[in-house]
């Protein structure tokens, strides 16, 4: 139903014959566009030693289809993946200097509209020797624990200020591209270390990092780690099996460190136990063995309730991370909960997608995508509004972090605004049908004819009236550009 329609519906209301409710269909858009905190990020490395600053016009170029490197498709992207690389300062603290940097890359991605996904690491290097790994070989080049929390100290006012445009936190820091594997001190657990696994003290090592860093990061964000082992042992301890129980809904959301920690898979379908994601890498009193099996299962649970993104690594494992049939990588993303995947890397296995015939459906998918089917609304209304709304979420996921869900009534004459907020908490708005409803009082809404509009507005203040950060319905004929509002195209009338 259009809205002209649905008007004249309600310019009837004084006929006996006049319906006391209006309801109103939508159509569904396959529209690919931005949508802040999902779809495809676009990579950024800072160097301490030679720091490239981000530039407001190529992050705002980001929301338009462009594609970068070897890639055989183009996205449209509101997140930014920043790597601030601390090489200059593995046995040193951090300088005003180069903290001022990061506040500044953290100020333009606010004025680009854009939100970052940060990890801070020591290096990203790797060097060809004679060690069992050949092609990485040490020292790697990272940081001792003391100089890595004394880092995060100093960074924690940044990360606190900045909460409005950080949409969640790598832990990073340990060994060579933070992904906690290749380390000088933290247990090298790789081919070139006799021991192969982890002891327990460097468990506790990480752990205590892990804790710092949740420490500094504003509560209502999260930390993605490496390996979903590693959230095992923080939450259950050094000693707990991987067969501890994953998060469940009643837990999840509640602010805790089990509710915060949240997975990033840089290695996504590259081999049976994604080179190592899902090993069980052991203790002071127990061996490094694979347990894929059991791992993935944990991970496909507690990913329900937590962020999850990461990137491809390696097309070696063709055809099982192409498309279906031959392939299965849109039920890995669908199963594992992805929110967010790196547009340039690995962009072998990423440009199969686009041959293989998934990639629109990807770029649709990563993350929440709301689709609105159906509207129930009063004709007329004097005391209360009561409106009922029947939306599906078509994503893999829901939307990690909190933000508002209000119904916008919009004067038709003078355009004043009114907003009444719904009692609901968009992060379990889980793959599927949504029912959304509520019955709102009118107490000092002035009487005249208003259009409802559905705002999701950022949760943060500093965002909250910016468009960029607001949720977009994927439908034809309701999004306005320069408000952030979805049109509901319909008119009540207030008596």
């Amino acid at each position: 139903m259009t809205r002209t329609l649905c008007f004249a519906l309600l310019t009837i209301i004084g006929c006996q014959s006049a319906p006391k409710e209006v309801t109103v269909t939508y159509r569904e858009s396959a529209e690919d566009f931005p949508n802040p905190e999902r779809g495809f990020y676009r990579p950024s490395n800072a160097n301490a030693s030679k720091f490239d600053p981000l530039q407001e016009t190529v992050l705002k170029g980001y929301r338009s289809p462009t594609r970068t490197g070897k890639a055989e498709y183009d996205v449209v992207s509101t997140l930014v993946y920043r790597d601030f690389v601390l090489d200059d300062f593995t046995g040193r603290p951090l300088t005003e200097e180069f903290l001022s940097q990061v506040k500044t890359d953290f100020n333009t991605a606010r004025a680009a509209g854009v939100k970052l996904i940060p990890r801070f690491t020591y290096t990203v290097k790797t060097k060809e020797g004679k060690c069992p790994d050949v092609s990485i070989c040490p020292p790697y080049g990272d940081a001792p624990k003391h100089i890595v929390l004394g880092h995060i100290a100093q960074l924690k006012p940044i990360l606190q200020e900045n909460a409005d445009v950080t949409a969640f936190v790598q832990m990073g820091f340990i060994g060579i591209w933070g992904e906690n594997y290749y380390t000088d001190y933290f247990g090298d657990a790789s081919n070139n270390n006799h021991q192969k696994k982890l002891l327990d003290a460097n468990w506790q090592d990480r752990i205590e990092v892990l804790k710092a860093l949740l420490d500094a990061v504003p509560q209502e964000l999260m930390v993605q780690v490496r390996t979903p082992q590693i959230k095992q042992r923080q939450v259950y301890g050094i000693q707990s099996p991987v067969t501890v129980e994953p998060l469940t809904e009643s837990e999840a959301f509640n602010g805790t460190d089990k509710a915060r920690i949240g997975f990033h898979n840089d290695c996504f379908i590259s081999s049976p136990d994604d080179y190592g994601t899902f090993d069980d890498y052991g203790n002071s009193a127990t061996p490094r063995k694979s347990q894929t099996a059991t791992l993935r299962k944990y991970f496909a649970a507690d990913s329900r309730f937590v962020v999850v993104g990461g990137e491809t690594c390696s097309d070696d494992y063709s055809p099982e991370n192409d498309c279906g049939p031959a392939g299965h990588a849109e039920q890995e993303m669908k199963d594992m909960h992805y929110t967010y995947l790196n547009t340039s890397y690995n962009n072998d296995v990423n440009n199969d997608w686009v041959t293989g015939g998934c990639m629109e459906s990807i770029k649709r998918s990563l993350g929440y995508r709301f689709v609105l089917k159906e509207g129930i609304y009063p004709s007329a209304t004097s005391d209360s509004l009561k409106v009922k709304l029947l939306l599906e979420n078509v994503g893999y996921t829901s939307p990690v972090n909190a933000r508002p869900v209000e119904l916008v009534l919009r004067n038709a004459d003078n355009k004043s605004i009114h907003t009444l907020t719904f009692d609901t908490d968009i992060r379990k708005w889980y793959s599927g049908d949504v029912a959304l409803g509520g019955n709102f009082p009118l107490d000092g809404i002035p009487a005249g004819t208003y259009e409802l509009l559905l705002n999701f507005p950022d949760s943060h203040r500093s965002l909250a009236k910016r468009a960029e950060y607001a949720i977009r319905l994927a439908n034809h004929e309701v999004w306005e550009a320069e408000t952030g509002y979805n049109k509901l195209n319909c008119t009540v009338k207030v008596r």
